[in-house]
């Protein structure tokens, strides 16, 4: 759908976070005589009045029956559609798209085509796969746009004075569906891996590999680039894609530390500071999306050294009363936990873990322990007890250390006691989300290097983010 496509339809918003101010913005560029009905939380509404003024109907209540006054309602990816209320006004004819799928709709071609697009999705590792990518397409001199779920809608980026050669846009699983809708169909979709997440959005676990993958199995994209050591990748058809694997022998893929293309060896990436084995496998699907884009990926694959980290992604902060700070509260899976203890086995490690309890099966992350576990434990959040219980009969068979913690602070200071004067690292990795104690996982990160002693502003930005 295009923002043209609005003209003359009863059009609301619902969610005024970034995404949602986006979208106001962008909508009242092109239509500027449409008018338009906010929904937001009661404790927003007076801000958003003193935002915007009257050019913007405020409302608190989104119940299905006030959704379904109008046509179109341009949600904020973190709104299920999958509500009672969304889909009460959707069964009455109400359609909910998201910013995401409007600007797919402005980018796209008669033909529907998007090129020079590149998507970029997956459980784990999607934001430094989608940031690296960018990275060597500007290191090959290309203009390039870094946007998405990133941290830039991209709505934000919708009028760019100067348009980019190519786009690299990481999208959520809030986000995927959006492009099939849009009616576009991406240049290049990649898909990193799939592990159980965000079920309480989704519903289900069923429903949230079927909603991420719909980048290529209803999105259509030229080419598809997937994992090929992912269960719930490798047996995907796709009649109207052309697939590219990673990961597997005769394509991109790693022996030990080495990037392989087929039987040749590429590049070390021993040496790159991308953080764990795992990023740097990504890597390898990057290569695979150059390609496609009929660049010399073996050429710039060097250029890899140069990357620098995002935060919140196994950021190391430094060292602090004789400790080393590890930083990643993007983690929200216990699979992503896994994946950042793998990345410091060895050494002494007090693990911070716990969050916002949305249901997902923590008995795996639990049996892992039964081998190289951590030193340390420190169960903090709303599902802490849960994971303490199922980890307490380790701990009291002498496997770690077990500590609760009623909070971040509390789980700081208890890690610095347990590690003592030894040395070792004191690793958040939470494998859940921060809703209800944090605004976002950045606010935790922020609060986590805070707590260590270290200037949170020093490490929040995103590098490359936007256009360059």
């Amino acid at each position: 759908m295009r923002i043209s496509q609005l003209e003359g339809r009863r059009v609301a918003l619902w969610g005024w976070g970034r995404e949602g101010r986006a979208a106001f913005h962008a909508l009242r560029a092109r239509l500027p005589g449409l008018p338009l009905t906010l929904f937001c939380p009661e404790a927003e509404a007076a801000g958003v009045r003193a935002e915007v003024g009257d050019v913007l109907r405020v409302e608190t209540a989104a119940t299905g029956a006030a959704l379904s006054r109008f046509d179109v309602v341009v949600k904020s990816p973190g709104i299920s559609p999958y509500k009672p209320e969304a889909l009460a006004a959707a069964a009455r004819g109400t359609q909910f798209i998201g910013g995401t799928s409007l600007w797919f709709g402005e980018h796209a071609d008669a033909a529907g085509n998007l090129r020079d697009t590149v998507c970029v999705t997956g459980t784990k590792g999607k934001s430094t796969t989608t940031s690296l990518l960018a990275h060597l397409l500007r290191a090959a001199g290309h203009r390039t746009a870094l946007a998405g779920n990133i941290g830039l809608p991209l709505l934000e980026v919708l009028d760019s004075p100067q348009a980019p050669d190519y786009w690299a846009v990481e999208l959520s699983s809030y986000q995927t569906g959006e492009v099939a809708r849009s009616g576009a169909r991406p240049d290049v979709a990649v898909v990193l891996n799939l592990f159980p997440e965000h079920l309480d959005w989704h519903g289900s676990e069923r429903r949230y590999i079927d909603d991420k993958l719909s980048l290529v199995t209803a999105g259509h994209p030229r080419v598809a680039v997937l994992n090929a050591a992912d269960e719930h990748l490798r047996g995907l058809r796709l009649p109207h894609s052309e697939i590219v694997w990673f990961n597997q022998p005769e394509g991109w893929h790693m022996v030990g530390e080495v990037v392989y293309r087929g039987a040749q060896a590429v590049f070390d990436t021993s040496g790159t500071p991308l953080p764990g084995r795992h990023n740097r496998g990504n890597l390898c699907a990057v290569l695979a999306a150059l390609e496609a884009l009929g660049l010399d990926a073996v050429a710039l694959a060097p250029a890899a050294q140069s990357f620098r980290p995002l935060p919140n992604r196994l950021q190391v902060l430094g060292g602090r009363d004789g400790l080393r700070w590890v930083n990643d509260s993007i983690s929200t899976t216990p699979h992503a936990t896994l994946a950042a203890l793998d990345c410091f086995a060895g050494q002494r490690i007090a693990l911070l873990v716990g969050g916002h309890d949305r249901g997902l099966d923590w008995h795996d992350f639990a049996e892992h322990m039964r081998g190289n576990a951590p030193v340390e434990i420190v169960t903090m959040g709303a599902n802490g007890p849960r994971i303490h219980e199922l980890l307490e009969p380790l701990a009291d068979a002498g496997r770690f250390g077990l500590h609760a913690a009623a909070d971040l602070p509390q789980a700081v200071q208890l890690a610095r006691t347990a590690l003592g004067t030894q040395g070792g690292v004191v690793l958040l990795s939470p494998g859940a989300p921060s809703f209800g104690a944090y605004r976002d996982y950045v606010a935790r990160g922020r609060h986590f290097a805070e707590l260590a002693g270290f200037d949170p502003s020093d490490i929040s930005a995103i590098p490359g983010l936007g256009i360059a």
